[in-house]
């Protein structure tokens, strides 16, 4: 129970990895904030966690990733409602097979998958700062070892579109990401490390044949096993002293020379800032600690 006063956010909590992380961290003690696109669901998720755990300091807030309304409006709700934030796990995720757009017109999987956490921490980062020490947990995976970002169209919209290959370089623009953000929040008590869940059955399948689906579940992780290395970062010693780190298996390990590329970090950054709009999110960081 060394959770207890504790506020945690987890997105993508109705279901799968999101749930079973959600479900640990309430067991642990913490509050839980389930940030959630459909509220019914992540309602019912809340009562499944619940009466599982015995806890029932957890609350359902809607948080839709494809919108950068709607990512501001959660992070303003969130901020009146609560004075802190201990640990922010980024765990929502999609694949899509086929090229779509948010409601902001970035290609989905990019805007869902990299843009979106991007944002939701630029909206809660002086909660985060003032509540220090905190965590940053960014559910990646190993497929970003296959990832290439495609600097002359990251969106794919003069390229056709692979739903892989978007996959991939989401999942590597995610460990990118940390590496830049552990740089600007150095001093500060905030921690961001990245993970790989495992190969783990959720939603994330969804799209894909059924009969693909059945011979894939043979060999996949059940969500509970795959929220374990969340759970690790989230609540761990080792989670709390280490950042800009890619964790497997519950441990650190060396990430893709192409995650490893501090060039490559800060190139992805500064574009991600331009798409959003932002400018010098978090230069100040240190000092404002």
């Amino acid at each position: 129970m060394k959770q207890v006063g504790k506020v945690v956010i987890v997105t993508g909590a109705n279901t799968g990895i999101g749930r079973e992380t959600a479900r640990g961290l309430l067991a642990e003690g913490a509050t839980v904030v389930l940030a959630v696109r459909n509220l019914e669901k992540g309602e019912e998720a809340r009562a499944d966690i619940v009466a599982s755990t015995g806890h029932a300091d957890a609350e359902v807030m809607e948080l839709d990733l494809a919108s950068t309304a709607s990512i501001r409006a959660f992070a303003a709700a969130f901020k009146a409602r609560f004075d802190r934030l201990d640990v922010l796990v980024h765990n929502a995720g999609i694949w899509t097979r086929a090229r779509s757009q948010t409601v902001d017109g970035f290609e989905t999987t990019f805007g869902v998958n990299h843009l979106g956490p991007f944002l939701l921490t630029h909206e809660l980062k002086d909660v985060l700062l003032r509540s220090a020490p905190a965590r940053i947990v960014v559910v990646s995976s190993a497929l970003h070892y296959r990832g290439e970002i495609a600097w002359d169209d990251p969106q794919f919209e003069r390229k056709a579109y692979g739903a892989t290959r978007a996959y991939n370089q989401s999942k590597l623009a995610n460990v990118l990401f940390t590496k830049a953000l552990a740089r600007r929040l150095s001093g500060t008590g905030v921690t961001v490390n990245a993970l790989h869940p495992g190969v783990v059955a959720t939603e994330l399948t969804r799209e894909l044949p059924g009969f693909v689906k059945a011979i894939a579940g043979l060999f996949m992780l059940t969500p509970a096993q795959g929220a374990a290395t969340s759970l690790h970062v989230a609540l761990s010693d080792e989670g709390g002293q280490v950042s800009g780190e890619y964790f497997e298996k519950s441990r650190p390990k060396t990430p893709s020379r192409a995650a490893r590329d501090e060039a490559a970090q800060e190139r992805l950054w500064k574009l991600s800032e331009r798409l959003l709009g932002l400018e010098a999110t978090y230069e100040d960081a240190a000092d404002a600690a």
